[in-house]
């Protein structure tokens, strides 16, 4: 499946991590290199320009002209620049083939391929795949959408290694030729419509996971979501299903509270709910999607078992920061969308705080009302969506809007008491005042651990607060 690349003329548009990954290789392909991108050589930072100038890349900054594209043997974009914009409808229109990081990665990529994809779960269940793997001996790599580029992984990986690749629905729709051996449908729910015209443009984009997989191929699919179980009959691989609310003929489910893998030859327990060290129903489904990854490759019980027990979690996803006076901090900067924050405060059982907000995607944030409702003390917003959560949110519990994370995390503490829980899940994108959501995780548990600094002087805190009715009527700190 090796593409010949030496002497082409490439254009690679984007030039975040997966851009300058596919620039480098290509160098060192002797391609020649053009690379485009929006931000201007100050956003960039000189260092970084300076090594792909070093390396004989043609540089266009702060603008992508479609003079510099048609002249080129292929594009390829980041998954962050849409198809969408001027010069690549014109590219497309004079016959250029355009590529997506992971559909040009995997034209190289040895191994055996194992794609997860879906609205939420993605980053957990590619790790815990890792995780299992790697507890039964395997040679693995994880790559994709989780902050590795596929492409920086060509030259490591071997013809029996496995590659665990975390694809968003924005890098599957640039494939063609992607085939994974074993693809993983977490679950659907509404995102990214600020990009995806619909949500069944947005469906359509992550069933194309299954696009190229042939009977020899696995399908996991989660079988409690309607939406995903129909992908069932759309696929020619072979479906392994996941249910935590019902017995399945053969996959992964929940009986009695224990995690049963049934299989052509036999059933086996797996483990029980309480010994995965995760929080949240929605981490018993991502167990079980990466149990079924599991029973696809032949791994035994106990290593699956073992390697799920020491699971550390991963940061930004419903991470423990600290305990302060008897108040939790959790971190789930990772909760980008409505259904995401939904799973976070399944989490508890109450006395929560919440900092809420961020850059909105289109969603509808009506569905959190009965969750904050019923679980929620108060609820702080954060960012350019606040107007809108407010107004979805009215009546639900009381309100405040803020204009830093430091002032939410402030806000929080003077709020709180001995037993409640202090949540950080914006359901929203994190680009309005952050770089992405990592950096707006790291803040907030920067300013918790300014809290646990200044823990011998106690801020002053306020009197309790009434409801807020409306926008106009929320609080601002």
């Amino acid at each position: 499946m090796d593409m010949e690349v030496e002497g082409k003329k490439v254009a690679v548009i984007g030039l975040g991590r997966s851009g300058l990954a596919m620039v480098q290789f290509l160098c060192r392909r002797r391609a020649q290199v053009i690379a485009t991108d929006q931000k201007s050589e100050a956003e960039l930072g000189c260092r970084t320009l300076t090594s792909l100038r070093m390396l004989g890349v043609h540089l266009e900054l702060g603008h992508h002209t479609p003079e510099s594209l048609l002249g080129s043997d292929f594009i390829l974009v980041s998954p962050g620049v849409p198809l969408s914009i001027e010069p690549l409808r014109r590219a497309r229109a004079a016959g250029i083939p355009i590529l997506g990081e992971v559909e040009f990665a995997s034209r190289f990529l040895p191994g055996r391929i194992i794609g997860v994809t879906g609205s939420n779960g993605k980053t957990t269940v590619t790790r815990l795949i890792g995780a299992i793997l790697a507890q039964a001996g395997q040679c693995v790599h994880l790559g994709g959408n989780i902050g590795i580029p596929l492409t920086s992984l060509i030259d490591r990986v071997g013809e029996n290694d496995f590659v665990v690749a975390e694809v968003s629905s924005f890098q599957l729709e640039t494939i063609d030729q992607f085939r994974p051996h074993i693809a993983v449908m977490t679950n659907i729910s509404p995102d990214h419509l600020d990009r995806h015209a619909t949500l069944g443009e947005y469906i359509h984009a992550k069933r194309r996971i299954f696009l190229n997989q042939t009977a020899a191929d696995w399908a996991v699919l989660n079988a409690d979501d309607p939406i995903v179980l129909e992908m069932m009959y759309e696929t020619r691989a072979h479906p392994i299903l996941f249910s935590r609310r019902r017995e399945l003929d053969e996959g992964v489910f929940v009986r009695d509270d224990e995690i049963i893998c049934r299989w052509p030859d036999g059933e086996r327990r797996l483990m029980a709910r309480t010994e995965i060290p995760l929080l949240g129903e929605h981490n018993v489904e991502n167990v079980m999607a990466a149990a079924a990854v599991g029973l696809a490759v032949g791994v035994a019980m106990e290593p699956m078992r073992e390697a799920i027990r020491s699971f550390p979690g991963i940061e930004h996803r419903l991470e423990r920061v600290t305990r302060i006076n008897g108040v939790d901090y959790y971190n789930d900067s990772k909760a980008t969308n409505v259904d995401s924050a939904m799973r976070a405060l399944e989490a508890f059982p109450g006395d929560l705080i919440v900092i809420f907000g961020g850059r909105d995607k289109g969603s509808d944030f009506r569905p959190l009302r009965p969750l904050v409702a019923e679980r929620v003390k108060h609820v702080i917003l954060l960012g350019e969506a606040s107007p809108r959560i407010a107004r979805a949110l009215r009546g639900a519990a009381p309100m405040t809007q803020v204009a830093s994370m430091a002032e939410a995390v402030r806000y929080a503490h003077r709020l709180a008491r001995a037993g409640d829980t202090v949540l950080l899940a914006p359901a929203c994108a994190s680009f309005d005042l952050f770089d992405n959501y990592e950096h707006r995780g790291r803040v907030f548990k920067e300013e918790v651990q300014k809290l646990v600094d200044l823990a011998d002087e106690p801020l002053q805190r306020d009197a309790p607060m009434e409801e807020a009715n409306s926008m106009n009527e929320v609080k601002r700190s």
